[in-house]
């Protein structure tokens, strides 16, 4: 048995078909009340075939919480997985795993991507593979040569433990009203203004952490522990584990197309903000003042000079303009935690590995909100993305924001790391 499973799996494998000797990417879909998951099948079905082999293991999930309605779903969506499967010429096995009356303490999408995300190292284990294994969503779609080029990546950066992939939500359209796609709109026109800030910032963990648009070894997943069974959010703490490891990339030549629809499956994420937005009467949205990004770029370049004393001694604690930056480090126990750092760094880059570690992504956002909620409160997007624009070098003069994103979407396509 392999050890990652042995400590951290939840359940033991369940699909009993041998996989390939070819076998190389293995993509995991989460379904919970899906409705209407046989495009996303088809967009998988009809990608580019790659060299290697391909899996697609579908986790149909729900807890023992659940309505009988949502139970009904499941099963249906079971039964047209199954009709869709015999009418369909298959270029890739698709495998079911029935994910039922989950611990009402757990049952979500973190639990569901670790179930299926377990069940892919179990069949990399077989084989002797250290192979990829994908994020997905069950409403998303992706580009044709989706496997080709995620393969391509992978061979060509033997080193890399994962992949950002490169993803596009539809701006236009019938499926949704307007105001879906509005919102859509300044929903990831926010997603690339704060991925933009924290580049601007230059902190190192500057990449998008979407649910359906995450690739990563199974050597890299089992290390770090593996998903977590977070009901929410699941995507932003795993892949963080994976940045921490070094040569996390971005994937820019294919894309994964997510859905703009709204949900009340989880706390916070697309569906939650779209489905926020479509109950406001606002007629703008709102978000962090870019200021705030002004600050922290100010605070990263003292780093370095922590290394050699306190903070007291940087020009940065003695400019007034960072008294409430200065008050959330105290409420964090900086200067108990810096010393605690300085302890164990042999040299300046064990110390700025060390630093970040504490500097987590999970600590910016807590920062970003008390400096937000302290000293500079939200602001209409449209301004504060056009100010990150020209802080980041690429001046966007469009007219509104859907125009702007498309500028964010083609430079971060061109400016990837």
């Amino acid at each position: 048995m392999n050890f990652y499973l042995q400590k951290y799996g939840f359940q033991n494998p369940v699909i009993n078909h041998v996989p390939s000797v070819n076998l190389e990417t293995i993509v995991v879909i989460p379904c919970f009340n899906e409705p209407d998951i046989i495009p996303s099948l088809n967009a998988l079905n009809n990608a580019d075939q790659p060299n290697a082999g391909v899996e697609i293991l579908i986790v149909i999930n729900h807890g023992e919480i659940h309505s009988e309605e949502i139970k009904a779903q499941n099963a249906k969506t079971i039964a047209q997985i199954e009709e869709w499967k015999s009418k369909t010429l298959l270029n890739f096995p698709f495998f079911i795993l029935k994910a039922f009356d989950l611990p009402k303490k757990h049952a979500g999408v973190g639990l569901a991507r670790k179930i299926g995300m377990d069940e892919a190292v179990a069949r990399f284990h077989q084989i002797q593979k250290d192979g990829i294994i994908l994020c997905f969503d069950a409403d998303a779609i992706c580009e044709p040569n989706y496997f080709l080029n995620i393969e391509k990546h992978f061979i060509k950066n033997p080193k890399s433990p994962g992949a950002a992939l490169k993803f596009a939500h539809p701006l236009e359209g019938n499926e949704y009203e307007e105001k879906v796609y509005q919102g859509i709109v300044y929903y990831e026109l926010f997603l690339r203004y704060y991925n933009q800030g924290l580049k601007y910032a230059n902190l190192p963990f500057a990449f998008h952490t979407v649910g359906s648009s995450m690739a990563v070894r199974s050597s890299a997943y089992q290390k770090q522990g593996g998903m977590n069974k977070r009901k929410a959010g699941e995507d932003f703490y795993f892949l963080h584990k994976i940045i921490a490891l070094g040569n996390f990339m971005e994937i820019n030549d294919t894309c994964v197309i997510p859905s703009p629809r709204t949900s009340d499956r989880v706390p916070f994420g697309t569906g939650k903000a779209i489905n926020d937005w479509m109950e406001t009467e606002m007629d703008d949205y709102l978000t962090y003042d870019v200021r705030i990004w002004d600050l922290l770029r100010e605070f990263v370049q003292t780093i370095p000079l922590l290394f050699e004393g306190k903070l007291e001694n940087t020009p940065f604690y003695k400019n007034p303009i960072h008294q409430y930056f200065i008050k959330f480090l105290e409420i964090n126990n900086f200067q108990e935690d810096l010393q605690g750092i300085l302890k164990n760094s042999t040299d300046i880059h064990s110390f700025i590995k060390r630093f970040y570690a504490w500097l987590s992504a999970f600590r910016i956002l807590k920062l970003v909100h008390y400096l937000r909620d302290e000293q500079f409160a939200n602001q209409p997007i449209f301004e504060q993305a056009k100010g990150m624009a020209l802080r980041n070098n690429f001046y966007a003069d469009e007219a509104d924001e859907k125009a702007l994103l498309i500028r964010y979407r083609e430079h971060e396509a061109n400016h990837h790391s």
